[in-house]
């Protein structure tokens, strides 16, 4: 890499030498990227290996909260990592970084479930997402920096793009590899063995990417803006005072968490993960179907991140990324009924003729959301939304006569429901279970599917929504990186921009499955989750529009 730092210090690198720096850079983080990802796409999995002491909805929900967790330790990651880039260099910064990843992802590979070890499988679990979720803390920022500063000032938007695509790269990789890795246990041992054992494949194969992204690694040098800093003696002695402590920082920090982070966050997490928890929950689709609609969705995103970019060369940041997030708006509710319509029309047809309705004294009725698994949901009530919650159906609620027991109205049809407060366990659950029969026997006969018909599936259909999500998405996160890195200056920039990326990404976006879904069962409408990433996607629209600078002529020296 002696030739990347050629010429005059902070001279943009070319030909090779900037593709090595690119390809080094995405490579990585594509890699903790899927170390990342192979969590989130198998979070139904996961939820029955460490969480088997909750019901059903309260492990799925605990399942998904874990994967936001991963997320919450972000911000902290990028303050830790960020204050040593901008200190002693991106370069080891990054380094560090993904090293600690694929470690933790490996190590969830090998840990035991809860029936092997109890309480400890979780809290060993939990403690590999804090240190996954910290390590991507500091890892994009340092990727985006260390390309934008070798970068030429006019195409720093499509050279940036390949570290947004690496995130395509790294879902895509996870996708492919536990699909591949359901079909092969499935043919050679039977589709119990991938749940059984099987999923710890995609965490133990992480090991090989991991040894080639630290080889890539180790051949890069530091980064042209940041060798002729120190060499000019300008760097920061307290990045955080400076960046968080001086208005004229704290401002734009600020300005690139409402104005763009909060609906990044939103809107890419929505399009790649909601809509997975929205199919395989709500839609009954089977996951393979899921896989494949989700691959072909994420390779086509690794165009979208690359022509987005370069598109904001030409006519600006502030504009394509604009055009994103309000795309995605004008397409959050529609969008999702179309899913429906597309994956599971006899699901839209039933809803639609035979809409179901919890009729019930609003005394007697608890909020369906229990992470913890602490609350027995034995009331009429519970027993009547918890069934139909854990059936992807959506219902109405109507208060009923004060002390009655809950009824179930599916089209004209009514099912009693009953109370099991005060039973016996064994009691109780026997009367749990004839209720759930009686309320699926009368879904069935209403119309409702078990499960989502193949046969009538439209999947280009699905397709062609889930495209239309990537178009928002990849406009949005396309030209990103290379708005922050030119929003703020090189002495700072590591700690400035980390930490609003990562509060957006990590807790608006990494919490979007698990706050939508928890609405969901909540309220009782499985599109009601969706009101989440609308409010911040709107939050950021108006943001953006009136207050958000165009960037794209910015010296990275100033």
């Amino acid at each position: 890499m002696a030739e990347a730092t050629a010429g005059a210090i902070g001279a943009p690198a070319k030909g090779a030498s900037l593709r090595t720096v690119v390809a080094a850079s995405a490579a990585g983080t594509a890699f903790e990227w899927y170390d990342f990802f192979v969590f989130g796409s198998l979070a139904q999995v996961i939820s029955k290996t460490f969480f088997s002491g909750l019901n059903e909805t309260a492990g799925y929900v605990a399942a998904l909260a874990l994967f936001g967790a991963g997320f919450a330790f972000r911000p902290i990651g990028a303050l830790v990592f960020g204050r040593i880039g901008d200190s002693v260099g991106r370069k080891g910064a990054f380094l560090v970084t993904v090293v600690l990843m694929g470690g933790a992802t490996v190590a969830i590979g090998c840990l035991p479930t809860y029936a092997q070890a109890g309480l400890i499988a979780p809290a060993l679990l939990v403690l590999m997402r804090i240190l996954q979720g910290f390590a991507l803390g500091g890892e994009y920022g340092g990727a985006a920096i260390y390309v934008a500063e070798h970068a030429a000032p006019d195409a720093r938007g499509r050279s940036t793009s390949w570290v947004q695509t690496s995130a395509a790269f790294g879902l895509f990789a996870a996708l492919l590899v536990i699909l591949i890795t359901r079909i092969v246990l499935g043919k050679a041992f039977g589709p119990a063995a991938f749940d059984a054992w099987g999923w710890r494949i995609p965490f133990l194969v992480s090991a090989g990417l991991l040894a080639v992204s630290i080889f890539m690694r180790l051949k890069l040098s530091e980064s042209p803006a940041f060798a002729q800093m120190k060499s000019e003696g300008g760097g920061s002695a307290s990045p955080y005072s400076e960046a968080f402590g001086q208005w004229k920082n704290l401002k734009v920090v600020l300005l690139a968490l409402v104005a763009v982070m909060s609906a990044q966050g939103a809107v890419w997490y929505t399009s790649f993960f909601y809509t997975q928890t929205f199919m395989e929950k709500f839609l009954k689709v089977e996951p393979a179907t899921i896989n494949g609609l989700m691959m072909a969705a994420t390779a086509a995103s690794a165009v979208g991140y690359v022509a987005f970019g370069w598109l904001s060369d030409r006519i600006g940041r502030k504009p394509v990324m604009l055009f994103g997030m309000t795309l995605m708006l004008a397409v959050y509710f529609p969008g999702f009924h179309m899913l429906a319509q597309t994956l599971n029309p006899a699901l839209a047809e039933a809803e639609q003729h035979a809409p179901a309705t919890v009729v019930a004294d609003p005394a007697d009725c608890a909020v369906q959301f229990d992470p913890v698994g602490k609350t027995s949901f034995a009331s009429s009530c519970d027993i009547a939304k918890s069934t139909l919650a854990n059936a992807g159906v959506s219902y109405r609620n109507e208060a009923g006569p004060a002390g009655a027991p809950a009824m179930v109205r599916v089209g004209a049809a009514t099912i009693p429901s009953a109370s099991a407060k005060g039973l016996p366990k064994d009691a109780a659950k026997a009367l749990k279970a004839s209720v759930e029969g009686r309320i699926k026997d009368g879904l069935k006969q209403a119309g409702y599917p078990p499960k989502a018909d193949p046969a009538r599936m439209n999947l280009a259909g699905a397709f062609g929504v889930l495209l239309v999500f990537v178009v928002a998405a990849t406009a949005l996160f396309g030209p990103l990186a290379a708005c922050l890195v030119e929003l703020f200056p090189t002495r700072i920039r590591y700690t400035a921009m980390s930490l609003p990326y990562h509060i957006g990404t990590g807790w608006i976006g990494g919490f979007v499955p698990f706050t939508a879904f928890a609405i969901v069962a909540s309220v009782g409408n499985i599109y009601s989750g969706l009101w989440y990433p609308f409010a911040f996607t709107l939050l950021s629209v108006l943001t953006c529009l009136f207050l958000l600078p165009e960037t794209k002529h910015r010296s990275l020296h100033d």
